[in-house]
């Protein structure tokens, strides 16, 4: 296991899996009457959310009480950065207060990766900028492994905003790591440069990505990321790539539909197939919890120094 969690990537198919396995225990935990464990009482974790965020937050936040850790939460509303403060310097103020863990949302890229250098306490990508948000990618792949029993030669289609997407690039690692077969999908103006030397299908046309695919990965078109007009309308969107019953139907007929959140209803996905028998979304946020559980559970301080 590695020491910090700060992107997918680099992992490899075994340490997924490995997570995977832990949060497989971990979910049967959150469906006992007593949800609660002792196992890092007396580990403290900071959760740093320099960035609007609820499910991500929320999902933390349960799974660190779930497992009796000591939680201090970080508002950058309601914080000095509003004074002035840098983020070198909260950071160095919060690492004095003996924190053991931090998990960390940041606007910036690269934002996990300079805390990790900057103190010592593991640090837990919570999503950085446009680059990764790892543990959204692993809630995913388990989400996946609920239904399927191998990752290998399965076909998944990732569709959406690729250019602003960190779930996108985090996806993209673990899936290729388990060796699913992967097609990613976007309008032309919102495909990153360099998506050529991923190593995947890609394509434009979203009835050729999605045909005979087992998951479809719908990801939200990110207005708030985007500082030019990337696409002429958001119901043009909706109409060439915004996922429908029609488009479902060219899916194996062995597939399930997901969606990180939160949804654009009637733009990225329709509420018929949101709220379809097919749909695993609401699977997904529970789901979030148990693997958060198992990331802090196989990041602690106190594990780490017993392996």
């Amino acid at each position: 296991m590695k020491e910090h969690l700060l992107g997918l990537d680099g992992w490899s198919g075994e340490e997924i899996l490995e997570v995977l396995d832990h949060a497989r225990t971990f979910r049967k935990v959150l469906d006992r009457d007593v949800k609660k464990l002792p196992t890092l009482k007396g580990i403290t974790v900071a959760n740093l959310f320099f960035e609007n965020s609820t499910r991500t937050r929320m999902s933390f936040e349960l799974a660190e009480k779930r497992l009796s850790a000591d939680i201090i939460n970080f508002s950058a509303s309601t914080s000095s950065l509003k004074k002035g403060e840098s983020l070198r310097d909260t950071v160095d103020n919060i690492w004095s207060m003996k924190v053991d863990m931090v998990v960390i949302r940041h606007v910036a890229v690269g934002s996990s990766h300079f805390i990790a250098r900057r103190c010592k306490a593991v640090v837990i990508n919570a999503g950085d900028g446009s680059h990764e948000h790892p543990t959204q990618a692993l809630l995913d792949l388990y989400t996946i492994r609920e239904r399927f029993e191998s990752f290998e030669g399965l076909k998944v289609c990732l569709v959406g905003d690729a250019l602003h997407s960190r779930v996108i690039r985090s996806n993209v690692l673990g899936l290729k790591a388990l060796g699913a077969k992967i097609t990613l999908c976007a309008p032309l103006t919102l495909l990153p440069f360099g998506v050529e030397q991923w190593g995947i299908d890609v394509t434009c046309d979203i009835e050729e990505a999605i045909a005979g695919a087992n998951v479809v990965n719908v990801m939200r078109l990110q207005l708030e990321r985007q500082t030019a007009g990337y696409i002429p309308s958001l119901r043009e969107y909706s109409t060439y790539w915004g996922i429908h019953k029609g488009l479902i139907d060219l899916m194996d007929k062995d597939h399930i539909i997901m969606h990180p959140g939160p949804m654009n209803r009637g733009v990225e996905i329709t509420q018929e197939v949101a709220d379809s028998a097919d749909s695993v979304i609401l699977p997904q946020v529970t789901n979030g919890v148990a693997v958060r559980m198992a990331v802090l559970y196989l990041l602690s301080p106190r594990i780490g120094e017993t392996q």
